[in-house]
């Protein structure tokens, strides 16, 4: 019996046996890892959705190199990267999946290179540095590691305006932020605090503090200061929703809801984000993503019979 992903495979005209075996892989990743970004691809056309897969593959493979609790490799990460801008540009193609589908994509939707080098630069920024004085240097490091990732969708959701390019850089970065907050105890114990020192210092918190994992009040009137950030990037960003092709609203719309709701989350439990992870239920996003996936059905065939 023929799965979902070769229903979906075929709708994008992936017939390639190594090619359809890399998105696979770039779906497995999605699916494990991912959570919410994949529920929301589900709601794409099918022939967009082993693009998005890739998409998350590539960053989610690069990220372990340098994330990994258990066997972090940085220096393979500046080879891997080298090599694969080296297989974009025409020279030896890789034999890892997630390398493979990503220039697949990428040539299938124009992807602008520059992308993806400001995306391995911050990536390779993780190997040495631990915290960022400002918020100005932080963004720098976001726009390498989130903003160019929202730059990168933009072609598979068919923006309808040119202003739908600043408002993707703003959702890509309120989702890291978003996971900023939520991960400060797993960022930890990484060595890393994305929370700038100049915050940390405005509410008189150390990374000490950080790490006795007691949410004090400071600490909790830095992390309320950061929601309203992220929440305000969040504002800036949903009037992009609708510059998108009528088939990418609904995706996009879902992940900006449940995302959204992480933010929720965090406040709900007190801050707690210390020594637990913190998220949205799963029967809260099937709740959004199952009404937004008969929207997005409906808006797909109203398109096939106008």
């Amino acid at each position: 019996m023929r799965g979902v992903s070769d229903r979906v495979l075929d709708a994008a005209g992936i017939q390639d046996p190594q090619l359809r075996a890399a998105y696979e892989v770039c779906r497995k990743l999605n699916q494990e890892h991912g959570k919410t970004y994949y529920l929301a691809t589900m709601l794409l056309p099918p022939a967009k959705r082993p693009h998005v897969w890739a998409l998350y593959g590539f960053a989610r493979y690069a990220d372990e190199f340098v994330d990994s609790l258990v066997n972090p490799d940085p220096d393979a990460l500046i080879t891997w990267g080298a090599n694969f801008l080296d297989a974009l540009a025409g020279g030896p193609m890789p034999d890892d999946p997630a390398a493979l589908a990503m220039i697949n994509t990428m040539r299938r939707w124009a992807i602008p290179r520059q992308h993806v080098e400001a995306f391995l630069e911050s990536m390779q920024m993780d190997i040495t540095i631990t915290g960022y004085p400002r918020y100005t240097d932080l963004e720098q490091y976001m726009y390498g590691s989130a903003s160019v990732i929202g730059l990168q969708m933009l072609p598979i959701l068919e923006p309808q305006q040119p202003e739908a390019a600043a408002r993707a850089r703003a959702l890509g970065e309120a989702f890291q932020l978003t996971n900023f907050i939520r991960d400060v105890g797993d960022d930890l114990r990484r060595g890393r605090v994305y929370l700038p020192q100049e915050d940390l210092d405005t509410f008189g918190v150390t990374r000490a503090h950080l790490e006795r994992g007691i949410v004090t009040p400071m600490i909790r009137e830095l992390l309320a200061f950061e929601i309203d950030r992220a929440r305000a990037l969040y504002a800036f960003a949903e009037p992009g929703i609708d510059m998108l092709h009528p088939t990418s609203r609904d995706c996009v719309r879902t992940a900006f809801v449940l995302y959204g709701e992480i933010l929720d989350a965090v406040e709900q439990a007190g801050y707690q984000v210390l020594t637990q992870r913190v998220g949205v239920r799963l029967s809260r996003r099937f709740q959004v993503a199952v009404p937004a996936l008969r929207q997005a059905r409906k808006t797909r065939r109203a398109l096939i019979r106008s």
